[in-house]
């Protein structure tokens, strides 16, 4: 399984974004399923906020699965915020830390994201990094 960010889901459903046709190149050389927590799909459904047929298109891609909602709950908080601490410098926000906790409670390595600086930085566990996609 490989984690979505974000800004692949806001660059595949907006033609005008910069990141579009790479990230489309890239979602079409993925065999993995992509899944994501509400963060990132929160974030995005803002950025897609003046496209509504986008909008549309994003609530599609996670009911007929082409995106999986993983589960995030209390047990997920005080690691979410240690990790947003850890990263304070960068800042770390939400999403990203959401992302990273998932990835480090599930054994997942591959991220699909735009945000390459940051997820560049984070570390699995403090030592281990993340595949970044594209």
């Amino acid at each position: 399984m490989i984690l979505v960010d974000a800004g692949p889901l806001v660059a595949l459903l907006d033609a005008d974004d910069q990141h579009h046709t790479r990230c489309v190149a890239a979602l079409k050389s993925l065999r993995e399923p992509l899944a994501t927590v509400w963060p990132p799909f929160t974030e995005a459904m803002y950025l897609l906020g003046d496209l509504p047929a986008a909008q549309e298109a994003l609530w599609e891609m996670l009911q007929r699965g082409a995106v999986h909602l993983l589960p995030l709950d209390s047990t997920d908080v005080p690691s979410i915020r240690e990790l947003m601490r850890k990263y304070a410098n960068r800042p770390m926000d939400l999403a990203d830390a959401a992302l990273l906790r998932v990835a480090e409670r599930e054994g997942l390595r591959k991220i699909f994201t735009v945000d390459r600086g940051d997820f560049a930085v984070y570390r699995l566990h403090g030592r281990t990094r993340l595949t970044l996609i594209p």
